[in-house]
């Protein structure tokens, strides 16, 4: 890069020094002159780093004030590019921010020169005080500077005639180059002691970043091995359902039902941690009605509210509303919104579901005539880990992240989400705005064939998996549709059954000894006849990652466990040989 050229400065006024006033924010600037004015200085606004850059080339300037959190460059970049010029190394720079500092973004600041950091919203009083601070120092030094110019003048015109006090005055400048020398050490001292702190901070970076991904990894971990116990238990309780059992036997079948649904809404939950904080939710668009995703969120949400005895009023106009998005994803949000409002609806109350058309957009509200929110939480419901209320006579479980995924999905969406309470006891409302793709007649939205037409033949499936339990109780469930079903618990023995077997539909657990799932799918795949078997993936790994890997490996279809029984059947059902 170029030096830059050194342009005609500019003097202030007389008696006045010039203060640089650095935001992209003109409401901030005009807060900042507003603090500032009574200093009665030369207040100059610069509305980016490049602005400044280039008001620093027609002025001199007592103190920067600088804000940290700017489009383009940033307030860190703008502090490293002006002191690296020779004629502002020296000008003291105050960060200007509205997040929390930590320790690491301090060190830099200070790495950069700055001088101090103020805090938005900012404290008056405390901004003045540090600027006069500086304006004063800068004067110092100014009157000194013309002290010192003065003084050469003089001793170069009386050289001859005041050799006496030449002579103090030398003695005096080596006074100075003492206390200089001495500041000069005390300076590289805290050179050193700053560069120590920096390598401190990196190794404790680096340990952060370590344990972040040690964390993730345990988190993946973790929900594969809950979810592997969860399987069978899915297909033997689906087993037992299906058996028509007594009415004191349904209804505790009915409860391990609903607690079954609760732990797995947990696990899933507890993934979408690592997945929010690291930005890594994918999500698969298309154009769909949006009815059907209410439908399946009211149908997931359906045992909580029987079990609470809650009224559901449901408020759907009867057209066709198409959105473009996620029909998985919105399903969640909408399963969260209601999961919610039960959550915190005492026994008797009740929930609103509507839906109405505001321009271009559409607005899903849910409402609950339950505990309510206080007015101070409304803006931090949507925070990670935030429960409005965590009271012990209160506590409803969870995690506190399903109300921060909603606002994170609907944002992907292009939409937004508020919330709305009159106050404690009084209910709450959530009301997700989506951008609205098209309007249909009720006539236009496609009806669904019964199940019953739709069913075929029972298939021929083969089950590979080492976890004797999750193997038999799935065999038995689709033994019960019709389905001619083999299981094979040594994935070394799959090849030849298929051979033998000749399945329409193979289930292979992913994580097996000797022979994982993957490189099973690769043999098959490879192997006689092996291109027309519908290969599904059953396994605890559910991140996008480990999907991406069961494609490349030739999976037809990736369930995590425990797989809903409806949908396996649906599998079935529904599923062409390749």
């Amino acid at each position: 890069m170029a030096a830059p050229l050194m342009p005609h400065t500019t003097p202030p006024e007389q008696g006045k020094v010039n203060i640089l006033l650095v935001d992209d924010q003109p409401s901030r600037l005009l807060s900042y002159e507003a603090v500032l004015a009574q200093l009665g200085e030369n207040l100059i606004t610069a509305h980016s780093g490049e602005d400044a850059l280039k008001r620093l080339m027609e002025a001199e300037y007592a103190v920067i004030l600088l804000d940290v959190s700017m489009p383009g460059m940033d307030g860190f970049e703008t502090a490293e590019l002006i002191h690296q010029h020779p004629r502002f190394e020296t000008t003291p720079i105050i960060f200007v921010t509205g997040v929390h500092v930590g320790d690491l973004d301090r060190l830099q600041g200070y790495r950069l020169g700055a001088i101090d950091y103020v805090q938005v919203p900012l404290q008056p009083d405390i901004l003045r005080s540090k600027v006069a601070v500086l304006v004063e120092l800068y004067r110092k030094r100014r009157a000194l500077a013309g002290a010192n110019a003065s003084l050469v003048k003089v001793n170069h015109a009386l050289q001859t005639e005041r050799a006496l006090e030449l002579e103090a005055l030398s003695q005096t400048l080596a006074l100075a180059n003492a206390d200089l020398s001495a500041a000069n050490a005390r300076l590289e001292a805290e050179v050193i002691e700053r560069r120590r702190a920096e390598e401190q901070a990196r190794h404790l970076a680096e340990k952060l970043r370590e344990a972040d991904k040690r964390k993730d990894e345990f988190l993946a971990t973790l929900a594969h091995e809950l979810r592997n116990p969860l399987a069978p238990i899915r297909s033997a309780l689906s087993l037992m359902q299906s058996d028509k059992p007594a009415n004191g036997e349904s209804s505790s079948l009915d409860v391990i039902d609903r607690q079954l649904r609760q732990l797995v809404r947990l696990v899933d939950d507890l993934l979408d941690v690592s997945r929010i904080t690291h930005g890594r939710i994918e999500l698969r668009r298309q154009l769909t009605p949006l009815a059907p995703l209410l439908a399946t969120a009211v149908e997931m949400t359906t045992p909580h509210i029987e079990s609470n005895a809650h009224r559901l009023h449901l408020a759907i106009p009867p057209e066709t509303l198409l959105v473009d998005g996620d029909p998985q994803r919105l399903t969640q949000v909408f399963g969260n919104l209601l999961n919610n409002a039960c959550k915190y609806t005492l026994t008797g109350g009740r929930i609103d579901l509507g839906v109405a058309v505001d321009g271009g957009q559409v607005v899903v509200s849910v409402r609950d005539s339950g505990i309510g929110i206080p007015p101070e939480r409304l803006r931090d419901v949507f925070d990670l880990f935030v429960q409005v209320d965590t009271s012990l006579e209160r506590s409803q479980g969870g995690l506190g992240i399903g109300l921060t995924l909603v606002r994170r999905l609907i944002e992907m969406h292009g939409g937004s989400v508020r919330a709305h309470s009159d106050g404690v006891g009084l209910g709450s409302r959530f009301e997700v705005r989506l951008p609205l793709a098209a309007v249909l007649p009720a006539s236009a939205e496609p009806v669904a064939a019964p199940v019953a037409a739709q069913q075929t033949a029972g298939r021929r499936v083969l089950i590979v998996d080492d976890n004797h339990d999750a193997a038999n109780m799935l065999a038995q469930l689709l033994g019960m549709s019709g389905h001619d079903v083999r299981t094979v618990y040594d994935p070394q023995l799959a090849l030849a059954e298929i051979l033998a077997f000749a399945p329409d539909i193979a289930f292979l657990d992913v994580g097996m000894p000797k022979l994982n799932g993957l490189e099973l799918a690769t043999m098959i795949r490879a192997s006689e006849g092996g291109q027309h078997v519908v290969l599904i993936a059953l396994t605890g790994w559910g991140q996008e990652d480990d999907r991406r890997r069961s494609r490349e490996a030739g999976f037809d279809r990736h369930l995590v466990k425990p797989a809903d029984p409806f949908e396996i059947e649906k599998i079935c059902r529904e599923v062409v040989r390749r």
